[in-house]
This record gives C-alpha cells, structure tokens and sequence, in this order.
C-alpha cells in the first residue's frame, strides 16, 4: 500500500477521487472494455466484450462514486437483427460522437460499427486495408471521437517497438493512418477518449506475474509530434485490468477521468470503476 501511494504521489496531474468495485450475478455481468460517461458524470453506457451494451447510473456523494445503478441492457445486433456470435462478438471499444453517434469496434473480426441505442442494432462502416492484419486478439482496441466528429481507432499491437501503434482516423467517408504512437516499454494500448480540448488521452496495460499495471498518456493531435505526456502509471496489482476510459468535466470545470476494469468473466478479478481528477 505505500509503495502504491507514493505512485499516485508521484502522478501530479492525477489525483484518485474514487475506487469502488460493482458486482451484479447476472450471466451477462461482466467483461466490460468500453465507458462513456455523460456531461452529468452520472449517466454512462459501458460495453462488454461479448457484445452487451449496458447503461447504468454512477451514485455519488460528494463528487465520489459510492454505487452503481444498473439501468439497463441490450445485446448488439447485426443490422438484420441477427445475433453476432463467438469471436465476431468480441466488442472492445465505445465512443460517443458529439452529434450522440455511437460507435462500438470490435477484434478478431477487426471492424468498427455505428450503433443503434434503441435496438442495438450495428452497422458496419467501411474497412481500412490494415485492419485485415491485425493479430485476431489484438485489435482495435481503443476506440475515441474527436471534438470534430472524427473516429480515432487504435489496436493493441504494434508491427514492431519501432513503428509504434498506428492511429486509424474516419472522416465519415473514409479511413487513413494519421499517426504512430511511439511504444514505451511493455503497457500496449486498451482504451482512449478526448476531453474538451480536442487532447486524445490513451489508456495502457501491462500484465505482469504479480498482476496489473495502467498507465495513462496524453497526446496533442495538433502538434507535429503529437505533444506526448505521461500523466499517471501504476504500481503492480494497485488496480485490476483497467480497460475502458472516459472523460467530462465536474461542476467546477474540472477534468474527470474514469476507467473501468476488464474482469475477463473470472471471479479471481473485480471489475472495478476507478475515478482521477485532473490537477494543474
């Protein structure tokens, strides 16, 4: 516990406001890889990563998230109405547009698709040639929109240490490699969001013998070499497989930071929802 202290200590522009861990027995609870939280910092959707879309209610006291309110769920769909199974159901990603355009990526099957909230229902968005690539269970992973309405699409893997992770962007009409993000060290990229600002926050994991590590790093788009910042690692097991991020603003303006763990349906995790404010 001291050695994960003095981690936080270090991480000045993150400070922890919340830990808690949710548990529901539901069949369908669990596996969560994608979080958007609404502008109240209280409504949010989560995906899981066997195609469930989950809306709940965050309860707070005091600004800190005390309990979760499952307010609903429904599994996503092809747009015939058919169920994905298997490995194409492997959903990872969640981004919320500003026009409210829900989009959801997938692995194995890499893809990404415009959700239907009302019925679930996903319609597949063209492919980029190098989505056909990607290693089956590292895909594309982090999933984010702009302040512009434009999708940022990141996988999990690397060609190599050198190339870095490729940065997939959609216009609306088509996809391009707009950036690498430079690897460092073993954490590989699992989920990413934008604040108000248009700055792209990226969500890391490493796995290790004695459990998991996060790291979270901010990128500037609109600087030639993307203006990397590492705000937040952590200690080993501190957290579990935290995997899904989202960001709002407080009533005092405030950046929030939330993420969301990944308990891959195993009772020896938690799924956890981890809460950091931004300090300047």
């Amino acid at each position: 516990m001291v050695l994960a202290c003095a981690c936080l200590a270090r991480a000045e522009t993150l400070r922890l406001v919340s830990s808690v861990n949710w548990t529901q027995p539901d069949d369908w609870f669990g596996g969560f890889s994608g979080l958007e939280v609404g502008a109240d910092g209280q409504s949010a959707y989560l995906i899981t990563d066997r195609s469930m879309l989950v809306r709940i209610r965050l309860i707070r006291d005091a600004g800190r998230i005390t309990a979760v309110q499952t307010l609903g769920h429904r599994p996503l769909t092809r747009v015939d109405g058919t169920l994905a199974k298997g490995n194409a159901a492997d959903s990872e990603g969640l981004a919320i547009g500003p026009d409210g355009t829900v989009y959801v990526s997938f692995e194995h099957l890499h893809r990404v698709g415009k959700v239907n909230l009302a019925t679930g229902a996903t319609h597949r968005l063209p492919d980029h040639p190098d989505f056909a690539g990607l290693p089956d269970n590292s895909g594309l992973e982090a999933l984010a929109v702009d302040p512009d309405g434009t999708v940022f699409a990141i996988p999990e893997s690397s060609a190599s240490r050198q190339t870095g992770y490729a940065v997939f962007t959609f216009d609306g009409l088509r996809w391009q490699t707009a950036f690498r993000i430079p690897r460092r060290g073993p954490f590989r990229p699992v989920g990413a969001d934008f604040d108000a600002d248009g700055l792209l926050y990226l969500l890391e994991r490493t796995v290790t013998p004695l459990g998991f590590r996060s790291r979270i790093r901010r990128f500037d788009p609109t600087a030639a070499d993307w203006g990397e910042t590492t705000l937040f690692t952590s200690s080993v097991g501190r957290f579990d497989n935290l995997e899904s991020i989202s960001l709002w603003r407080d009533n005092s303006g405030a950046t929030r930071v939330t993420t969301v763990s990944d308990d891959n349906f195993l009772p020896i995790q938690r799924t956890q929802i981890v809460e950091f404010v931004l300090t300047k």
